[in-house]
C-alpha cells in the first residue's frame, strides 16, 4: 500500500501543474483541489485488496475526467464514509439496535465487487440505515465515552488539547487519536451556515473575522461559523446555533481609515427576525471539531485538507450527525458574484438539484495519520495583513484561492 500511495502522491503533484487546469486563477485552484480530493478519496475506497492496476486506473481517470464528474465522485466517496460513520454512531448511542459485525467492517472491505468500473469504481452505497426517530432516546453516554467507543469500532477519534505549534497564539489544537489512512474523512466543520444572501447577519459584520477565528469559506461563498458550536455537548438535543462557547485569542482591528468608516456605516443586521429553526443534532459527535485544527508552522506540512460536502437533507436518518444548521431557515437565495461583491440573481440556474442540500465542509487526510496533531493550510488572503504566526504553505495557491 505504501508503494501505491507514493504513486498517488506523484500523480497529485503532476496533475496540479497540468495545463488542463489553466483557467481563471480562482477556478484553477478549485479544480486542482477537487482533483486532489478525487485521488485521495478514491485511493481510500480502493481498500487493502487494491493493486497497481487499480491505482493506475484512478490516476488515468483523474487526468481525463471532467471537473463535474470528479466533483460527483468526491461527493459520493465522502458520502459513503459519512454513511458508515453514522451507522457506527447509531450502534454506539441508540439502544436496542440489532448490531452486526458487518456494520463495523472497515468501509474499504465492503462493496468490493461493485467498485470496478469507470467513475463508479469507488462507489458502493451502504445498505439503508435502520429507520428510527431522530429524537429517540439515546444511551446516557458522555462525549468522552462516545469518542472512545468510536475509536474502538473505527480505529480513530479526535482529541482537543494544547497545540504543539511553537507560537504563543496556537492555543488548543486538534489531534488524531488512533490511525487513519489517506483519503479518510477525519472531521466535520460544525456550526451555522451562511449563504452570501445572509452575510449581513453574521455577528460582527462587515469585519466578521475581527473577533472570530472560527470562520471558514467555501469556494461557492458559503461561510460556516463554528464559534457557536464550541466543543459540542453531552447529549442529543435541539440546537439553533445560539450557544456561544469559548473562542480563540481575539484579533484586534485598529479603528483607522476605511476600517473606522466601515464601523460607522455598517453593523450586523438583527437576525432574530429571520432566525434559525432548531434541529435535533447529536452534540456528542466525536468528529465535529475541524475548527480546532491549526495552521502548520514554518517547515511543517499540512496533513489534512478541506473538502466541500453537500449533505442531502433527504437522508433523514443521518441528519442528527451533521453538526450544521442553515441561517435563514434554509431558504435559498440565488446570488451572483462580481469581484468581491455578491448580488441577488433573478435568473434561475440552468440545472438546480431537486434534492435539498446543506452545504458543509469536512477535513480529509492527505497522508496516512497516526496519533498526531492535524494541520490545515489556512490559505489566508494576501490582500490583508496576516498574523505574525502565519507562514504560507504555498504563496501561489494562496493568491489563486483569493484572486
Amino acid at each position: 500500500m505504501a508503494f501505491l500511495f507514493q504513486k498517488f502522491q506523484e500523480a497529485v503533484k503532476v496533475l496540479a501543474r497540468s495545463p488542463t487546469f489553466a483557467r481563471e486563477p480562482r477556478h484553477l485552484q478549485f479544480e486542482a483541489d477537487i482533483n486532489r480530493l478525487f485521488l485521495y478519496t478514491s485511493y481510500k475506497l480502493l481498500g487493502k485488496d487494491a493493486d497497481e492496476a487499480d491505482a493506475e486506473e484512478i490516476i488515468d481517470m483523474a487526468s481525463k475526467a471532467s471537473l463535474t464528474d470528479q466533483q460527483k465522485q468526491v461527493q459520493e466517496n465522502i458520502h459513503s464514509q459519512i454513511e458508515t460513520f453514522c451507522t457506527t454512531m447509531d450502534d454506539i448511542v441508540l439502544p436496542n439496535l440489532q448490531s452486526t459485525e458487518k456494520a463495523h467492517e472497515p468501509i474499504e472491505e465492503k462493496n468490493i465487487t461493485s467498485r470496478r468500473s469507470g467513475l463508479s469504481l469507488a462507489v458502493g452505497r451502504s445498505s439503508p440505515l435502520n429507520e428510527h426517530l431522530v429524537g429517540s432516546e439515546t444511551k446516557p453516554l458522555s462525549q468522552l465515552e462516545v469518542s472512545q467507543r468510536l475509536k474502538d469500532l473505527r480505529g480513530y477519534t479526535l482529541e482537543i488539547k494544547p497545540s504543539e505549534i511553537p507560537h504563543k497564539d496556537a492555543g488548543k489544537g486538534l489531534f488524531l487519536n488512533g490511525e487513519a489512512d489517506v483519503g479518510t474523512v477525519i472531521a466535520f466543520y460544525p456550526g451555522v451556515v451562511y449563504s452570501p444572501a445572509y452575510y449581513q447577519y453574521i455577528p460582527g459584520y462587515p469585519r466578521v473575522d475581527a473577533q472570530n477565528s472560527y470562520l471558514i469559506t467555501r469556494y461557492d461563498g458559503t461561510i460556516i461559523n463554528a464559534q457557536p458550536w464550541g466543543a459540542g455537548g453531552e447529549s442529543r438535543e435541539v440546537w439553533n446555533g445560539s450557544c456561544v462557547s469559548e473562542s480563540r485569542p481575539k484579533v484586534e482591528v485598529t479603528g483607522k481609515g476605511s476600517d473606522r468608516m466601515w464601523q460607522l456605516l455598517s453593523k450586523p443586521m438583527d437576525g432574530s427576525k429571520i432566525g434559525m429553526k432548531g434541529e435535533i443534532l447529536e452534540r456528542r459527535n466525536p468528529l465535529a471539531f475541524a475548527h480546532y485544527a491549526n495552521h502548520p508552522a514554518k517547515d511543517m506540512v499540512p496533513n489534512v485538507m478541506v473538502s466541500p460536502y453537500d449533505f442531502p437533507l433527504t437522508e433523514k436518518n443521518l441528519r442528527v450527525y451533521i453538526p450544521n444548521i442553515s441561517f435563514g431557515n434554509g431558504e435559498e437565495v440565488n446570488m451572483k458574484r462580481f469581484g468581491s461583491f455578491w448580488f441577488k440573481s433573478w435568473k434561475s440556474g440552468s440545472h438546480v438539484s431537486d434534492v435539498p442540500i446543506l452545504k458543509t465542509l469536512v477535513l480529509v487526510a492527505t497522508r496516512p495519520l497516526c496519533d498526531e496533531e492535524l494541520l490545515l493550510n489556512y490559505r489566508l488572503s494576501n490582500s490583508k495583513q496576516r498574523p505574525s504566526w502565519y507562514t504560507p504553505v504555498d504563496e501561489e495557491e494562496d493568491r489563486r484561492r483569493w484572486s
